[in-house]
């Protein structure tokens, strides 16, 4: 049998074990972001063959070739695009030789557009393609992978070139959200549809989140289908420290990862962005001794393609009264009582209502301020701006908007602090952003014209009467405002070295990301005593065994304790909120030890576990009042 016809029967009745990602390990191995890595099959093929013999030693039964850009348009930008076939072919020379016997080596075409809105029409598409896909298929690879596609246009271009050439198996990967659509509307289970029904072998995800969102755009499918899935996330969020991307999702969780998605239906398990050999290791040892189940026989795929139908909502009038919060800052409030800020985010649909029935029921359990982020993870949502208006106007809460420096350049930067304070917002929390190329609309740009530092020191010099600009304003600002500080890292001390710079930038006060150790607690109060800024501790309560598995292994900045994962471990819905709320009020004890200001973050927009959480403070806030007194 044809190595490309065994591979197609293979994968549809065993799981196969794919590679891990190849940019980011050639990053790690100290290769600079600004280079071609496809030109490195021809100058470094030492080193692309020896990335292809890690994962092949640590189990990867199907290796993808370096050919991720290696098209006319990307290679153009580094004067190589008369190079496409020599790159193409030496890519897949190399995999072959690497991989050895009994391995499969598929050739990787990469999404030109990448999300983004560029000037390239269908007819360049069409030509840049073939002209890359005709070198791979030249060279024998045993089946074409395309992946990292955000829109069903242009995959279906790329299709079509392989379906005209070959009979190759074809793999068709997306990289979406959990909202389940690609970027010209189509939802998956439309979008797999077509391409099942122009030839597609095997359909999948890559990239663009870690195991999690990828399971949580596989649950939309309601069961395995009948054709094989492939899977190759990401080893979690990443985050940028020190000038370098970090990814904290470890093999070991990578591991119980893959045996999730080959029970939803996947048949071929790699990697993408931050996975290594390692991570690769884990996955064939989880599958080891996996006997998969038989794929369905009948299709929930549609034979037909289904139209995109958008909702239309009625719009409706509201009647929006001026005003602006009543008493003390949070700066003042917090040196005299416990004060609890609670974060709800703003919804990532046009539907305010149930935003609106949190805000309203954390104002009647007494909540001193509702906090808004700014587009947290670079997922869109809402205006933090509109809403917060909303919240104050309406129920009277203060509203603490984060305003973060990845989406507005300097101009629109001061533009947006100037709507604030007409709105009369002024609390606001000065935070970097992660970057947009995690988010749902990856081609967009993570502007950073500014600092965190330097954010807060522009925010104060509006305080002054003076623009970013330099210029004099005819009045001045009255802005309180935050840091972000996050304790769950190795080397607490440099933590708070860098907290030092944030405060002498002018933050007045400081909100952590949530903590879930009692110890480290206490070791944040200790190593923050000598600062003269109140810090808001951060509690967010667990919904769940896979929210806290989550959180854990993929979310920058979080880190679970062993007994906090293994309190949670297994638990879901009301059984998984009520411990999580549990586990978070034993947090709460130790926090109000320490410190006054209490953060509380809403996980899901589950909003009766922080109203739970305030009511609970609020309560041994004033039993610990009374002891006083009484002693």
């Amino acid at each position: 049998m044809k190595p490309e016809l065994e591979l197609r029967a293979r994968l549809s009745r065993e799981v196969l074990i794919g590679d891990g990602a190849m940019g980011t390990y050639l990053y790690q191995l100290g290769f600079p972001v600004g280079i071609s890595f496809e030109e490195l099959n021809l100058i470094r093929p030492e080193v692309i063959g020896d990335i292809h013999r890690q994962y092949s030693d640590a189990g990867a039964q199907v290796l993808e070739t370096n050919t991720f850009s290696a098209n006319y348009y990307k290679l153009s930008k580094f004067g190589l695009e008369s190079k496409v076939e020599e790159i193409n072919r030496a890519a897949v020379r190399i995999a072959r030789q690497a991989a050895g016997e009994n391995k499969y080596v598929i050739g990787t075409v990469g999404s030109i557009r990448g999300g983004k809105r560029i000037n390239v029409s269908n007819k360049e598409l069409r030509r840049y393609y073939e002209q890359q896909i005709s070198a791979l298929l030249e060279e024998q690879v045993d089946g074409i992978l395309l992946e990292t596609f955000f829109d069903l246009d242009e995959m279906r271009i790329a299709q079509d070139i392989v379906r005209k050439s070959s009979d190759t198996p074809v793999i068709c990967q997306f990289a979406v959200d959990d909202i389940g659509r690609t970027t010209d509307g189509y939802s998956i289970i439309d979008a797999f549809s077509i391409l099942r029904q122009e030839g597609a072998d095997v359909l999948g995800f890559n990239c663009h989140s870690g195991p999690k969102g990828i399971m949580g755009v596989m649950s939309r499918l309601n069961g395995p289908l009948d054709l094989p899935l492939s899977v190759y996330p990401n080893a979690g969020l990443a985050d940028y420290v020190d000038g370098e991307y970090i990814y904290g999702a470890t093999p070991e969780y990578f591991g119980q990862s893959a045996i999730s998605f080959a029970d939803l239906g996947a048949r071929l398990i790699g990697g993408c962005c931050g996975t290594t050999p390692d991570h690769i290791a884990a996955v064939a040892a989880a599958l080891k001794n996996y006997t998969p189940v038989s794929l369905p026989e009948t299709s929930l795929l549609s034979h037909e393609s289904v139209p995109v139908i958008v909702a239309e909502h009625a719009a409706e009038e509201r009647e929006v009264p001026g005003g602006r919060p009543e008493g003390p800052s949070i700066v003042d409030l917090v040196k005299e009582r416990h004060t609890i800020i609670v974060e709800l985010d703003p919804p990532r649909d046009l539907d305010i209502t149930k935003f609106m029935e949190g805000a309203s029921a954390l104002k009647e359990v007494g909540v001193d301020a509702l906090t808004l982020a700014d587009n947290s993870l670079a997922v869109t949502r809402m205006s933090n701006m509109a809403l917060g208006h909303l919240v104050l106007t309406e129920t009277g809460l203060r509203p603490l908007i984060h305003i973060a420096c990845r989406d507005r350049n300097l101009i629109g930067t001061q533009s947006h602090l100037m709507g604030f304070d007409a709105l009369g917002i002024d609390h606001v929390l000065a935070v970097t952003g992660d970057p947009a190329r995690f988010g749902d609309l990856p081609g967009a740009s993570s502007v950073y014209d500014m600092t965190s530092f330097e954010i807060i020191r522009m925010i104060k010099q509006l305080n002054d009467g003076i623009a970013f600009s330099g210029k004099p304003l005819k009045q001045k600002a009255n802005f309180v405002v935050g840091a972000a500080f996050n304790p769950n890292v190795k080397h607490l001390d440099k933590a708070v070295q860098r907290l030092e710079k944030k405060i002498a930038s002018g933050a007045d006060y400081i909100m952590t990301q949530p903590v879930y150790d009692v110890k480290l607690i206490a070791s944040i109060k200790e190593a923050t005593a000598h600062l003269d800024v109140p810090i808001f501790l951060g509690i967010m309560p667990l919904a769940s065994g896979k929210n806290a598995e989550y959180l854990h292994n993929e979310v920058p900045g979080i880190q679970l304790s062993d007994s906090v994962r293994s309190r949670m471990e297994g638990l879901q819905g009301e059984e998984g909120r009520r411990v999580g709320v549990e586990i978070a009020k034993e947090l709460l004890d130790a926090a109000m030890d320490h410190f006054n200001g209490i953060y509380l973050m809403t996980p899901f927009m589950f909003y009766e576990m922080t109203a739970t959480l305030t009511k609970y403070v609020k309560e041994k806030s004033k039993e610990r009042g009374a002891h006083l007194f009484h002693s």
